[in-house]
Parts: C-alpha cells; sequence; structure tokens
C-alpha cells in the first residue's frame, strides 16, 4: 500500500462520490443481512412453530426498535394466521421480496456513484501524466522504451481504476456487509456464531500468503507489455526499412518472444489471482460443513435450537462467503494496484533536470550576440561536445559543418535547451539561458528539423502549431512565404485537409515546405535549421531553398548542412570534428588554406 497510498489524493476532487458511495454500501450490508433475517418468520410458519403475540406491540424508542420489529412482524402474522394461513406466508413472503429489493437497489446506487469516482480517477491521472511527459526533458526519453511510457498510460493507469473499486470493497462495503451478518448471527445464536468465527483466522492467512507473490508476478507482466509495444511503436515507424530488407520474419520472431514472455508470466499471474476465489469459497464450505455438523446436532439431538432460527442462522453464514471471496479477490487487485502505482509514480516523480525553477528572465528582444561559452557536454559516457567557444552576431548567418557524429545537431539541441550543458554557458546577449524562462527562449527561437515533424492533423493546425489563437490570413501568408500556398490550395479542403501520420499524405518537399510555413508564421529573432535540405530532391530542395532564404532574411540564422549552395552565402562557417571546433571562415578563406573544410568539399561530401 505504500505507493497507492500516493495516488489517493486523486479522489479528493471526488469525495461526495466516496461518501454516496459508503452511505449506500452502509444500506446495502445492513439490508443483506436483514433479508436473510426476513426468512425465519416464514420459515416459522412453515414449520408452525410462529411464537405467538396476541397484545400489539408498543414502540418504546430507537432502543428497543429491534425488539418492536420482531414483535411486530410476530403480531401481525398471528393475526394473519388466525384468519388463513396462506395470508400470513404471503405476507412473509413480501416482507422478503422488499428487503431483497431494498438490497440490490443500494448495491447499484453504491456502483453507480463509485463509476464517476473510477473514471474521474482515470481521466486525472491520465491527465497529469500526459502533463508530466511533455514536462521532462528529451534526455528523459532517450534512454527510455517508448513501450513502457505507453504501458504506463494504459495498463497500469486502467489497474489503478479497478484497484480503487477494490479498496472501497475492502473498507467499507464487504466488511460492512460482513459486520451487520454477524450481528445478526450473534442474535440468532452466540455460541453458533463463536464457533464459526474459530476457522477465520486460518482461512485469512492462507489467503494472505498467496496473495504477496503478487506483485512480483505483475510486475513482470506489465514490463513485457511495455517491451511488445514498443517493438510495434518500432515496427510502424520503420516498416518501409523492414520491408526493404526483408526483416520482418526477424521482427515477427522478436515479437513472437514477447508475447511468448506476455503470456508465461500473464498466465501466472491470473491463475494465482483466480485462485482467491475458489480457494475462499472453499474455505467457507469447510466452515459450513462444520456449522451443519454442530447446528444438527443441537437441532436434532439436544433439542437447544430451533429448525428455522438454524437454517435462517446457516443463510447468514452463507451470506459471509461472498463478501469474504470479494475481499480476497480485492486484496489480490490492491497488490496489484500498488505494483501499477509504483510504476506510475517512477514517471510522475521523475526529476526534470531542466527546470524553470529559476528561470524567470523574460527575452523581449535579442540585441547583440549568442555566445557558447567553453561548453561540454555528454551523453553518458561519449563526449558529444569538448569546450566549444563560438560567438555569433545578432543578424548573422552561420554555417555549422562536419560529418556525422561531429556535434553539429547538438549545438541546436543545446541552445534550445533540449539538453543542459555539463560545463560552461550558452549566453544570450550576457545572460545564460539557464535563467531565461523556457517558454521566453523557445519563443524567440525557429526549429526546421531535418526530418519534418508533422502530426495528424490538418495544415492550417500544423502550420499554427503553438499559437492559441491565429490569424488565418498570417497563415496563408506564412505558406505563401514558405513556397506552400500553392500545392496546398490543390488539396481536396486546402488548408482544413487533414495530412495524416506524420503528414503521410505529402511528399517530402511539401513537408518541409509547411514546416518552414510554422516557422515563418512564429516569427522568431533566431532560426536554428538543421539540414533542412538534405533529404529532398533538386526539384523541391530548390522551391526550400527559397524558402528558407525568404525566412533568414534580416534573422540571425545557424544552418547545420550538407550542401554548398546552403553555405556558401554565410557570413561564418564552423566546421567540427570529434565534438570541437577545428575551423572558422567565410566559404572563401576557408577554401584557400588546406584544412578540412577544403577537403569536405573536394570530396564532394557537399554537392553543388
Amino acid at each position: 500500500m505504500k505507493y497507492f497510498k500516493e495516488i489517493l489524493k486523486y479522489a479528493i476532487p471526488y469525495k461526495s462520490y466516496i461518501f454516496l458511495n459508503v452511505f449506500f454500501n452502509i444500506l446495502y450490508a445492513f439490508f443483506s443481512a436483514l433479508s436473510f433475517v426476513s426468512m425465519i418468520p416464514m420459515l416459522n410458519i412453515l414449520f408452525g412453530t410462529t411464537p405467538k403475540i396476541t397484545k400489539k406491540p408498543v414502540y418504546e424508542g430507537f432502543s428497543s426498535i429491534e425488539n418492536y420489529l420482531i414483535d411486530k412482524i410476530n403480531y401481525e402474522l398471528n393475526i394473519a394466521l388466525d384468519k388463513n394461513p396462506l395470508d400470513a406466508l404471503v405476507i412473509s413472503i413480501f416482507l422478503i421480496l422488499s428487503l431483497f429489493f431494498l438490497k440490490n437497489l443500494f448495491n447499484y446506487l453504491a456502483l453507480f456513484f463509485i463509476t464517476f469516482l473510477r473514471n474521474g480517477i482515470l481521466k486525472d491521472l491520465r491527465n497529469d501524466l500526459y502533463s508530466k511527459i511533455l514536462e521532462l526533458p528529451i534526455g528523459y526519453f532517450k534512454k527510455r522504451k517508448k513501450g513502457d511510457t505507453i504501458t504506463k498510460l494504459s495498463a497500469d493507469v486502467i489497474e489503478i481504476q479497478t484497484s480503487f473499486l477494490s479498496i472501497l470493497e475492502v473498507l467499507v462495503r464487504e466488511p460492512l456487509t460482513i459486520i451487520f451478518t454477524l450481528i445478526m448471527m450473534i442474535k440468532v445464536n452466540i455460541n453458533l456464531t463463536l464457533f464459526a468465527l474459530a476457522f477465520i483466522p486460518a482461512s485469512g492467512l492462507l489467503i494472505s500468503f498467496i496473495g504477496k507473490s503478487l506483485k512480483k508476478q505483475s510486475d513482470r507482466v506489465q514490463k513485457e507489455q511495455g517491451e511488445f509495444l514498443s517493438i510495434i511503436e518500432e515496427t510502424l515507424s520503420g516498416l518501409n526499412i523492414i520491408k526493404a530488407f526483408f526483416a520482418e520474419k526477424q521482427f515477427f520472431n522478436k515479437f513472437s518472444n514477447s508475447t511468448d514472455r506476455f503470456f508465461y508470466f500473464n498466465n501466472n499471474l491470473i491463475n494465482r489471482q483466480n485462485l482467491a476465489s475458489p480457494l475462499s469459497e472453499f474455505l467457507g464450505i469447510i466452515v459450513i460443513g462444520c456449522l451443519l455438523w454442530y447446528g444438527g446436532k443441537l437441532v436434532l439431538i439436544e433439542n437447544t435450537l430451533q429448525a428455522s432460527v438454524f437454517m435462517s442462522f446457516m443463510l447468514l453464514a452463507y451470506n459471509i462467503l461472498t463478501p469474504a471471496k470479494a475481499i480476497s479477490k480485492a486484496s489480490y487487485a490492491i497488490s496489484k494496484g500498488n505494483s501499477a502505482a509504483e510504476r506510475i509514480l517512477s514517471l510522475m516523480n521523475a526529476f526534470n533536470y531542466i527546470s524553470n525553477k529559476n528561470s524567470n528572465i523574460e527575452l523581449d528582444q535579442f540585441q547583440n550576440e549568442i555566445y557558447f561559452k567553453n561548453i561540454s557536454f555528454s551523453f553518458g559516457e561519449k563526449k558529444v561536445v569538448n569546450k566549444i567557444d563560438l560567438k555569433i552576431k545578432k543578424g548573422n548567418k552561420v554555417a555549422i559543418v562536419g560529418e556525422s557524429g561531429s556535434g553539429k545537431t547538438t549545438l541546436i539541441n543545446l541552445l534550445n535547451r533540449f539538453y543542459d550543458v555539463d560545463s560552461g554557458e550558452i549566453l544570450i546577449d550576457g545572460i545564460n539561458i539557464k535563467k531565461i524562462s523556457k517558454r521566453s527562449l523557445r519563443n524567440s527561437i525557429g526549429l526546421v528539423t531535418q526530418e519534418p515533424i508533422l502530426f495528424n492533423d490538418t495544415v492550417n493546425n500544423n502550420i499554427s502549431l503553438g499559437k492559441e489563437e491565429h490569424n488565418f490570413d498570417k497563415i496563408i501568408s506564412a505558406a505563401k512565404t514558405s513556397n506552400a500556398h500553392d500545392f496546398i490550395v490543390k488539396l481536396k479542403e486546402k488548408y482544413n485537409t487533414n495530412i495524416g501520420d506524420g503528414g503521410g499524405k505529402l511528399s517530402g518537399g511539401q513537408k518541409q515546405r509547411i514546416s518552414i510555413a510554422r516557422a515563418v508564421l512564429k516569427d522568431p529573432q533566431i532560426l536554428l535549421m538543421d539540414e533542412a535540405t538534405s533529404s529532398l530532391d533538386s526539384v523541391s530542395e530548390k522551391m526550400v531553398q527559397e524558402a528558407i532564404e525568404k525566412l533568414s532574411k534580416n534573422r540571425t540564422t545557424i544552418i547545420v548542412a550538407h550542401r554548398l549552395n546552403t553555405i556558401q552565402k554565410a557570413d561564418l562557417i564552423v566546421v567540427m570534428e570529434n565534438g570541437a571546433i577545428i575551423q572558422t571562415g567565410t566559404h572563401k578563406k576557408l577554401l584557400s588554406i588546406k584544412g578540412k573544410y577544403k577537403q569536405l568539399v573536394e570530396m564532394q561530401t557537399f554537392h553543388k
């Protein structure tokens, strides 16, 4: 219950539903016990042992209400018996039916209100988890499988939702049913009740012993579910590569091995959980059998107990079996829920090392320069950027070149604060970007990536991403600037056309121009271009290049590029190798000296 207690705060907004659930569960438990006690008058009629009460009972206050009700029922039954025995039987049956109707009505109302509690917790927990995912830095998810995160948002949250019903059963409904039933049993015959209670501790210990192993089994099941969800995500993302390399069998084997493990672990978990109900029922039947022996002796041999009372007592004793089974099942569900809560809280309590806590400076206007001041950064043990010292003046176009893995894209990610530097500082107008609010910093920066990131939404919503309010005329203007307007108006629903998952309904060049239109609409002071034309054909590249030229005009622009025509007009070219800057200068200057840049050009790493 350690982790589950932390989830309980999500029930606070729904406390009125908890109160109503508890209220109707109390009524359910009371009428559940009372409905079986009501069998005694009918059985007395059948056995001809109805107590003779000829004087009309008088109500003497709440403290004596129980005796009053019993006497009142017997009084009315005696009157009915004197007139017509069948009328008395009908009255008894009507009483029993009424009590069972009320019992089931209150049961429905209790479940009705707990539905709002369970679904409310599910909604709020998912919202908070999703908010946490958006808040956490990119580096957190780089180290984890996507399937694990998806499992926490789906299966684990459902497990928590189910467990909240179970915990209310354990804390309220079933214990109250047992308590009210025991009270009735004590009133019927205290000796039989004490005899039955002697068996309960041993039964409880056996059931709890089995339940302790559930957490470990549940952890294995959820972990394996995360594994095959990750494989599914990878498969859908790379389906064209899988098919191109005839790797279908390899991926199927990988997936089927995971589902085989899930099959094995889940069978163990469910079989242990399923043991709860039959085990508790069998233990209960053993108690019932012992009661039949002991009570039968009192009725048949010692004649100290009426047959009608004994039969009602047996019905009451059997009435304890159902809640006892529910408690044992609920305790298993809570064990699983506690395990799910632990996994969810590992995400909820994850430390956001790129926090906004001390970042309260607003970057209203970029004035002078960006300064990468002796910065270093590592992924794990691998140093990706090593002691970079670079100044970029406002309004300049700076191109960063180098072989793959030299640290070019990492510089862009560090400036965006997707990661924080290990040492050194990144300064904008002399202010460490860690002191600038993330919203203010990122509002000042426009990003166009090598692979355009688009969403399963309309063209309009993809261009206006991040803007709560947007002017449609400005969206059209941005699309025209990015050379996207002409192809957009040819789409079936123009700007309201859904472009599919990842923009799958568009070509590579069209997607990139939508991505550039998004940056144009943002109107950033600093523009970051990460190899935005490297994967395009010559026609698309030309149109995208024109869009980039329009977008970068009069802006501070940092371009990571492989193409010569992208960088030769840059004010400054920065050549990187193994995470360090090895050359800087203009295109003309760098070609005039023997060095890495000239070597890259001659080797046609850059394409004309």
